[in-house]
């Protein structure tokens, strides 16, 4: 019912959706365009830079790639039922706004690792991919690579000499090469905890207070 009757937060599905919809056209518009490891410099500290990755966001990895596919699905899910139940009892919309970035990146990444791998060709480095019938592609099912292509080297130098250790070695700010999923996380995420740190405290409460009671 509360949904029927606010319009403006029934509005946050429909954001996830859009957020889902860009990601995967530049994605998209990216894996069928472009070799792998090409790169189009932009401006001098923005470039579009085509890589993939089995990890986390910007390239990280530290479980297993199915592993990690499912962990995803799971946080995804969760994080869902966790908006659905903040929009019926009317939470600040700022938040539910939040968490729907979140929940669209996450939807976002997980849709490469699960279908990516069955409806294209390999990507490399003197070849453009292409869509192949479903299941004929490079990885099966949960093994597609995520798309990434964001790459912002703001300041691009050299330490200098006379810095012990590193001095005369490579330097690069930003360095990480990610896409527009990981960008919905990460502003979800550190407007969470820049603007909403109450309401996230009382979630971490509430579910402490729940896995407590459970234990008795």
């Amino acid at each position: 019912m509360s949904l029927i009757l606010s319009p403006k937060r029934h509005i946050l599905w429909l954001v996830i959706l859009l957020l889902i919809v860009i990601d995967q056209v530049i994605k998209i518009q990216v894996k069928t365009n472009m070799c792998l490891y090409e790169s189009i410099s932009i401006t001098n500290w923005f470039y579009i830079s085509f890589v993939e990755n089995n990890g986390m966001a910007f390239g990280m990895t530290f479980l297993n790639k199915v592993v990690l596919s499912l962990f995803r699905i799971v946080v995804s899910g969760v994080l869902a039922v966790y908006l659905y139940k903040q929009i019926k009892q009317k939470a600040k919309y700022g938040y539910c706004l939040c968490l729907s970035l979140i929940i669209a990146g996450a939807i976002g990444n997980i849709i490469d690792c699960m279908f990516y791998g069955l409806i294209f060709t390999e990507s490399q480095p003197f070849a453009v991919s292409s869509f192949v019938p479903f299941g004929t592609g490079y990885a099966p099912f949960l093994l597609g690579r995520v798309v990434d292509m964001f790459y912002f080297p703001i300041i691009d130098t050299n330490w200098p000499d006379w810095i012990p250790f590193i001095g005369g070695k490579h330097f690069v700010f930003f360095s990480p090469v990610f896409n527009f999923a990981d960008s919905c996380v990460s502003v979800g995420f550190i407007s969470l905890l820049l603007f909403y740190r109450s309401e996230l405290r009382i979630a971490l409460e509430s579910n402490g207070n729940d896995v407590a009671d459970e234990k008795k």
